[in-house]
C-alpha cells in the first residue's frame, strides 16, 4: 500500500510559475531554491517570517507573510506538502481556479527528470547520509544538484543546483511520497515501524519500502545497510529484479564492512574493508554507517575513494544532526532533531561516548520535545527507555504539528515511562524549560535538546541562563 500514487512526471519547464504554500519550510525552500537557479519564475507563503525567506527574496522570489488567495497571484502551478490542509485559502483558491496542484515530491520529481539521480531512504539517516555524500561528491569535483531535509552546517544551504549529472536527494517514507520518485541508485539505512498515524502498521511501512526498490531504474543499484533485518528482505527483493546490490554496515558480510569504531572527541575514526581507514569530524557510530552509505553511492557513481575519503574527512555536519550550539558555566549544549525512540538512543550513546572521553564527572541533560500526538501514544514507553541512556531527562509537552490534541496523550506519558534511575521533570510549560535546565545542569554536563519541534530555539536560551542572563 501507498500512501501517495505514483504518478507521471512534469518536466520542471513546463510547469510555468509556481507557488510555494509553506516555502519557508526546508525541503519546500531547497525546492524553490533550485527552480529559481533554472530561471524559473517562484512566489510562496509562509506562516512566519525567517532566514530562508529572505534568502528565496534575494534569489528573486515574491515571499509572502501569511497565508491569503491574493497571493497566488498569476501562478500556473501550485506547490503543497502533506501538512497544507484543504481549508488553507491558498490552496482552495488554487483548486477552484483548475491551477494544476504539485505535491511537494512532484516537483522535486519534476527537477529529477534528466538527471542520474539518487534517492536516500530510510526511517533514520536519510539527512545525514545525503549530506555526507553531497559534500563528499563536492570534494570529489563531481558538482551535484541536491535536496536535503536539512542544512549544511558549513554553508547554510539544504539545497542547490550543481552542473554535475548526479542529483541527490533525500527520500520521504513519511507519506509515501518517496514513490515519486525513479533512481538509478536508492539508498536504504533501516526500515522501522514509525508515521504509522499514516501507515495504520507496520507491515505497511515495509511493503512501501519494497514498493521503492521497485521503483529502481532497470539495471539500476540499490545501496542497503546488512545490519538491518527488514532491509536484508530489500536485498533478496531487489536480486529478484537484477538489481545491482551493494551492502555495507557490521555484518560480517557487508561489501563495506565497517570495523575498528572508536569515538574521539566530537568525531570518530574507522575502517571500512576493502577501503581503508576513515575519520569524521562528528561522532556517533551511526555516523560511521552513514558514511559507508556514501561511500558506497560515491562508488556507484564512479568516484575516486580517495577524494571521497577526503571529502567525507571535511564534512562539518548538518544542523540540528547533534550540533554544538555552545558552552556557557561549564556545561555544552548540543541540539538534535532526533524524534524516534531509536534516533534518540542513538544520539545519546554518541554523547555519552564524547563525555567519557571528556572525564571528569559530566553527566548527559536530555531534553525532549515529544513530537506528534500520534508518534507519542505510539511509542511513549519506548521514548522513557531512550531517555534512561541519560542522567537527568526533562520532557515537554507534545509539539503537536499537523495534528490536533488527543485526550490523554501528553508529554507526561513519556516522563513516567523514563526508569527509575534516571532523573526526571515535566516541565508543559515551555517557558519554564530553559530555568528547569539551568537549575539542574552542573559544570562538566553535557546538555542535549531532542526533537523535531521548536525545541531546537531553546538552545540558545538554555545558554544564556547557565551564563546568568
Amino acid at each position: 500500500m501507498s500512501l501517495i500514487s505514483p504518478g507521471e512526471v512534469v518536466p520542471a519547464g513546463e510547469l510555468g510559475r509556481v507557488h510555494f504554500i509553506a516555502i519557508g519550510g526546508a525541503g519546500m525552500s531547497g525546492i524553490a531554491r533550485i527552480m529559481l537557479k533554472r530561471g524559473i519564475a517562484v512566489s510562496g507563503s509562509d506562516a512566519r517570517d525567517s532566514e530562508l525567506l529572505a534568502q528565496l527574496g534575494d534569489l528573486g522570489a515574491k515571499v509572502y507573510v501569511g497565508h491569503d488567495a491574493a497571493h497566488l497571484g498569476d501562478a500556473d502551478t501550485v506547490v503543497v506538502s502533506t501538512a497544507i490542509r484543504e481549508g488553507n485559502p491558498e490552496l482552495a483558491a488554487a483548486r477552484a481556479r483548475g491551477l494544476r496542484v504539485l505535491h511537494r515530491s512532484e516537483a522535486l520529481a519534476a527537477l529529477m527528470a534528466g538527471r542520474r539521480t539518487v534517492a536516500v531512504a530510510g526511517t533514520h539517516g536519510k539527512t545525514t547520509t545525503t549530506s555526507m555524500l553531497t559534500v563528499a561528491l563536492q570534494h570529489a569535483g563531481a558538482d551535484p544538484s541536491y535536496c536535503i531535509g536539512g542544512q549544511l552546517v558549513t554553508t547554510g544551504l539544504g539545497a542547490d543546483e550543481g552542473t554535475g549529472e548526479a542529483f541527490v536527494a533525500e527520500a520521504d517514507e513519511s507519506d509515501g511520497s518517496f514513490l515519486r520518485y525513479t533512481p538509478a541508485i536508492a539508498v536504504v539505512t533501516n526500515v522501522e515501524a514509525d508515521h504509522l498515524d499514516n501507515y495504520g502498521g507496520f507491515e505497511k511501512v515495509k511493503e512501501n519500502f519494497a514498493a521503492f526498490v521497485d521503483r529502481i531504474e532497470d539495471g539500476g543499484t540499490l545501496v542497503a545497510c546488512a545490519d538491518d533485518p527488514v532491509v536484508r528482505e530489500l536485498v533478496a527483493h531487489a536480486h529478484t529484479r537484477g538489481l545491482r546490490v551493494i551492502t555495507y554496515g557490521e555484518a560480517a558480510d557487508a561489501d563495506l564492512r565497517v570495523t575498528g569504531f572508536t569515538p574521539r572527541g566530537l568525531g570518530s575514526s574507522f575502517t571500512i574493508e576493502g577501503a581503508g581507514g576513515f575519520t569524521l569530524q562528528v561522532p556517533g557510530r551511526h555516523y560511521a554507517l552513514n558514511a559507508a552509505a556514501a561511500l558506497a553511492v560515491a562508488r556507484a557513481l564512479g568516484q575516486d575513494t580517495d577524494l571521497i575519503r577526503e571529502g567525507l574527512a571535511a564534512f562539518g555536519g548538518s544542523m540540528r544532526r547533534l550540533e554544538r550550539k555552545g558552552e556557557a558555566g561549564g556545561v555544552e549544549v548540543f541540539d538534535s532533531y532526533a524524534h524516534h525512540p531509536t534516533e534518540l538512543a542513538a544520539d545519546l550513546d554518541a554523547t555519552r561516548d564524547y563525555v567519557a572521553q571528556k572525564g571528569g564527572p559530566g553527566r548527559i541533560v536530555a531534553v525532549f520535545q515529544p513530537h506528534l500526538y500520534s508518534r507519542t501514544r505510539f511509542f511513549a514507553a519506548e521514548f522513557g527507555a531512550a531517555l534512561g541512556r541519560a542522567e537527568v531527562a526533562v520532557v515537554l509537552d507534545v509539539y503537536g504539528a499537523r495534528e490536533d490534541p488527543e485526550p490523554g496523550v501528553t508529554g507526561a506519558l513519556v516522563a513516567d515511562a523514563v526508569p527509575a534511575g534516571t532523573e526526571t521533570a515535566y516541565v508543559p510549560d515551555r517557558e519554564q524549560v530553559a530555568g528547569t535546565v539551568a537549575a539542574l545542569a552542573r559544570p562538566g554536563d553535557v546538555v542535549i535538546t531532542l526533537g523535531a519541534g521548536d525545541v531546537t530555539a531553546l538552545g540558545p536560551v538554555i545558554l544564556a541562563r547557565l551564563a546568568g542572563s
